[in-house]
Formats: C-alpha cells, structure tokens, sequence
C-alpha cells in the first residue's frame, strides 16, 4: 500500500501575534511546526504501511525552510519526502495549492491513498484537502476518525458535530483526518539523525509541469483584505445583594440580552 501524506509547515499558533499597524501576522522570530493536524496524518499512513506494507510518501508545498518539516515527518517514519517550491507559488491561495499539491501527485504516479490533516492552523479553510481530491478526480472523506481497509476499499468513520458517520469508498482516494484518530508518535534522536541523512527531493514548477498562471497570485481567486485580532471587551457588570435577588437580577439580564 503506497500512501501520500500532505503536510504543511505553519507557524507556532502558540506564540503568533498581530502587528497593531499593519493589521498582518508578525511571522519574524515565530517558530515553525508542522501543522498538528498533519501529525495525525502522517502517524495514521505510518501506522496503516506498518500493518499492511508498502511505504509513505510526505509531500508539501512552501519556501526552502518547509524542509525541516519533512524530515521531521521522515523520524516519524515515513520513506521519502518531496518539497514543491518555487517563487511562482508564492501567495497561493485553497485553489492554487490544491492544483499546485494534485500536479505533484499526479509527477508521484503510484498511491493508494492520500492522507492530509483536516484543516491548517494558520488559515483554518479545510478547503485544500477536497481541491486536491477534484482536481485528481478521485473519491474523498473528510474528517476521518477510523480507517479500515478492505482489498480495494476502504471504509472510514467520520467525526460530525453530533454524530457518526460511515462511509466506504475505492481506492484510490482521499482522507483528511481528525485529531482523534490518533496519538502521533514523537521520534527520538535516533530517528532524528536518520533522517537528517536521507534525501528530501526538491521540485519546482517546470518538475510537475504546473502552469504558471494557476499558481502563485494569478491562480488565487480570493484575496485576503485584512488580518486582525479580535477586539476584546472586558467590561462587565457586579451583582451585589441576597443570592435570590442577585440571581433574579442575572436571569433578567441575560433574557434582556437575548442570550437566554
């Protein structure tokens, strides 16, 4: 079984901060992490090549530093990693990196499956994983908190807000994962060295044949306007009296508000 994971480098969420002037993210000094969601890709096409044999392909889209993020997912067990990186892919947005990742995979050729985190922490879209699926015209699951395979198909349980779903489809397909399908596994130093040694293939545009006007700016039909931080409001109001009146006061303040 060959597995192809999409992964994304994105900023520490933890330490991200709005400039006050610009109105954009501050991303200088901020340290990068592979996308947690991606995590729990990368371990489930692990574990499902461990069980069933095969190998797992890593794949991502960004600027030279996104390597390091490979070779993480590589101590984490994967057997190879491909970087598509060039300058006419800056400022891709869903639709432009769905096409530019699809390009890539069609230039990988043989896979089963195709795993990708739910969403990105840094744009929160979980618009990518099915813009790859269309472009390649294959089947897609989104969501994914169990995966079995059965010969060609494989059956997956989706998380939903208030339920669960089953869904079975062909291979090959495309499943984007929860963070409740697993618990990704984290390499020691061993791992860590082995994969600073293993080779992470770079490819550019003219690599997967991509069109340049599909890529970068030009392929972006959306634009994003403005980034903020949401205004905070920390006024309130103190109750002060008997629990009964107090309480009393409250229920009416909240009805008043609409809020019960």
């Amino acid at each position: 079984m060959n597995i192809i994971v999409c992964i994304k480098q994105v900023p520490d969420t933890s330490e991200v901060s709005i400039d006050p002037e610009t109105n954009t993210i501050v991303r200088e000094g901020v340290p990068a992490i592979i996308n947690p969601f991606d995590e729990n890709a990368i371990e489930q096409a692990v574990q499902m090549v461990e069980e069933h044999g095969g190998k797992v392909t890593v794949l991502s889209m960004g600027p030279p530093q996104a390597e390091a993020a490979l070779r993480e997912a590589l101590a984490m067990g994967a057997d190879e990693a491909i970087l598509v990186s060039d300058r006419c892919f800056a400022a891709s947005d869903t639709l432009a990196t769905s096409y530019v990742l699809s390009t890539a995979i069609r230039e990988i050729g043989d896979y089963d499956l195709i795993f990708c985190g739910k969403q990105a922490f840094d744009g929160d879209t979980a618009q990518v994983p099915p813009g790859i699926a269309e472009h390649l015209g294959i089947p897609q699951v989104t969501f994914a908190i169990g995966i079995e395979v059965d010969g060609r198909k494989v059956r997956v349980r989706r998380l939903l807000e208030d339920e669960f779903e089953t869904v079975e489809v062909k291979m090959p397909a495309l499943i984007s994962v929860v963070k409740q399908i697993n618990e990704p596994r984290r390499p020691g130093i061993k791992a860590k060295l082995a994969a600073k040694k293993k080779e992470v293939k770079v490819w550019d545009a003219s690599c997967i044949d991509a069109d340049a006007c599909l890529c970068g700016f030009d392929g972006s039909p959306t634009r994003v306007v403005r980034t903020f931080a949401p205004s905070r409001n920390t006024e309130g109001k103190k109750y002060e009296g008997e629990p009964k009146e107090v309480a009393t006061a409250v229920v009416e303040a909240l009805i008043a508000e609409k809020i019960i």
